[in-house]
């Protein structure tokens, strides 16, 4: 399965391709790109559908064909150099900065040379150049081995050897899977991939990640895990549920990988304060008594004052059966 980045890279330089080589015959084209005649095919179907908004006659790629060859008609501007306004000039700048530090997303130096050259070309550097010196020569983010590995993985569809640290059973597991995509997923981002021991899709956080070396074998996810989107229900929150802030111990870190929590600060000693949404108060608190001291709840009031009810009844029956 040729990953979409790469299909995305062909698509855009078939039309400027083809505009340059006029009544291209099929065999041609196909040996040239290094596909397929299907694939070719099917490239020219997909481009076909796309051009510039509104997406009517006069706006969508068009092509002619004669016989064996292939002619584009209208290219809908994809053989002239991109042109960037003001606001996407900088929404690019914003997302790729931003991307930057989370590990295994993209090659922090590679994305620190686009910001180089956007702000260069979208004019946001003066005549002397000064600007456009400081950000070539700004040192990019050191990217962990771990990381690197995983990217290079799921860029040349290799498989991976991962140490995995399991926080619901604080240990270490080697686990062979076959990445599929990178994901963020709130504050993280994971690796969405076959893992061949449990034959199923997981989602690995990456700065769980111990270790990982890329395998000399291609990854073989199955074609309906490669198709189908990452099931992060588990991280989804209704923003018409009320929500509970807690502060979870140490040994309660667990509960990350069960329920659906996000992090809202990381503090000393391995205690996390975090936020999880609920749908009844009453299931809320039995839920929280069960944890004891490891979980204590921070708000709202109302279910705080519920659950030290709740722990002072529990205390009370306990005096009670001991006389």
């Amino acid at each position: 399965m040729t990953p979409v980045s790469t299909r995305l890279v062909r698509l855009l330089n078939m039309v400027p391709y083809l505009k340059a080589n006029p009544s291209i015959t099929y065999a041609e084209a196909a040996a040239d790109l290094g596909v397929s005649r299907k694939q070719l095919q099917q490239d020219l179907d997909q481009l076909w559908m796309c051009g510039l908004p509104g997406y009517g006659p006069g706006d969508l790629i068009d092509f002619e064909f004669s016989g064996d060859t292939i002619k584009v008609t209208f290219s809908a501007g994809m053989d002239e150099p991109l042109r960037l306004t003001s606001p996407e000039a900088t929404g690019l700048l914003v997302a790729l900065r931003a991307l930057i530090d989370i590990p295994g997303v993209v090659d922090p130096q590679a994305a620190l040379s686009a910001i180089a050259k956007i702000e260069s070309a979208a004019g946001t550097v003066s005549h002397d150049h000064t600007h456009a010196a400081a950000a070539v020569e700004e040192r990019a983010p050191i990217e962990s081995d771990t990381a690197a590995a995983v990217r290079a993985a799921v860029r040349d569809g290799r498989a991976l050897c991962i140490e995995y640290y399991s926080a619901s059973r604080d240990q270490l597991s080697s686990r062979i899977v076959d990445p599929i995509r990178v994901v963020l997923v709130g504050d993280h981002s994971y690796l969405h991939a076959w893992a061949r021991d449990a034959d199923g899709v997981r989602l690995f956080r990456l700065d769980r990640i111990v270790e990982a070396s890329v395998l000399d074998q291609v990854a073989v996810p199955p074609e309906p895990a490669v198709q189908a989107p990452p099931d992060t229900s588990l991280f989804d929150a209704d923003p018409a549920l009320p929500a509970a802030t807690l502060l979870l111990a140490p040994a309660a870190s667990w509960m990350f990988e069960y329920y659906p929590m996000r992090i809202l600060e990381e503090l000393p000693d391995g205690y996390h304060k975090a936020v999880i949404t609920y749908a009844s108060e009453d299931w809320m608190s039995r839920v929280l008594l069960g944890f004891g001291a490891d979980v204590a709840v921070l708000a709202p009031e109302s279910l705080v004052a519920r659950v030290r009810r709740g722990a002072a009844a529990a205390l009370a029956a306990y005096a009670d059966l001991t006389g």
